[in-house]
């Protein structure tokens, strides 16, 4: 039995999100799991994290236990047949035995963007948030600066149930121009992320560039853990996680 680590890449947009829910809700691990047994897997596939019903991934790592002898590098080729056209590999590794895609990882990434224009996008309608509105990036990049550390994130969570301190390595915002015109990118890498927590986190800061609040507001809502204090959540179109970093040792066949 192999243990194999393989990087996911999917359109969330007709996803109920990424974990296993209630029978006839579609989810990513779902349709993961219902092929791993097409190529000698065991029908059980873990995450590096979690993202909600229309969240985008372009690596998201998963880990499961194959009993075949198919060769590690045809894996993607083997499962992308088996898989629908919105989920597919685009990368495989046998790892150690005791490699865990949550538990192990040292940290995750995530982004989130904006089409800045004065028209939507229809062909970005489920990749991106569109705003018509001038935004300060100067005011937003000063309520970023609050964000990097350990704090309690409660206050941008949803439906958390878990302690909320957790560190937060980069939160940053970048320009870029994309195939649709201009777009605002936020970047978040921490060492794991409360449910809801990065679009809790954009939503607000978009009302930082929008005037509704002042950056000083960020450091409030780190203080007293109140969501009520907080943005609405941004849409989901818009969040992409990117990828998690792993100890070496643990990438290695033992």
């Amino acid at each position: 039995m192999r243990r194999i680590l393989i990087l996911t890449e999917y359109d969330g947009t007709h996803f109920a999100g990424l974990q296993r829910q209630r029978t006839g809700l579609r989810t990513v691990q779902g349709e993961l799991e219902r092929v791993l047994p097409g190529i000698g897997a065991l029908p059980k596939a873990v995450a590096a994290g979690r993202t909600d019903a229309g969240v985008h991934a372009l690596a998201m790592p998963f880990h499961f236990d194959l009993g075949s002898r198919i060769p590690t590098e045809k894996i993607p080729q083997a499962l992308n047949r088996l898989l629908p056209e919105d989920l597919k590999v685009v990368a495989a590794r046998e790892v150690a035995p005791d490699f865990h895609a949550r538990k192990d990882a040292l940290w995750r990434a995530y982004r989130y963007r904006i089409l800045l224009r004065p028209h939507p996008s229809p062909l970005l309608r489920h990749r991106a948030l569109w705003l018509r509105h001038p935004l300060d990036l100067a005011a937003i990049r000063e309520a970023l600066s609050f964000l990097p550390g350990r704090h309690n994130f409660l206050g941008f969570a949803k439906e958390e149930v878990r302690e909320g301190e957790r560190d937060l390595y980069e939160a940053r915002l970048e320009e870029a121009l994309g195939e649709a015109g201009p777009e605002l990118r936020f970047y978040f890498r921490g060492q794991s992320f409360l449910r809801g927590q990065v679009r809790g986190m954009v939503g607000t800061l978009l009302e930082v560039g929008l005037g509704k609040r002042s950056p000083e507001s960020i450091r409030l809502i780190l203080q007293t853990q109140d969501r009520g204090q907080a943005g609405p959540s941004a849409p989901p179109q818009g969040l992409y996680f990117l990828e998690a970093a792993y100890p070496p040792e643990k990438l290695s066949p033992r």
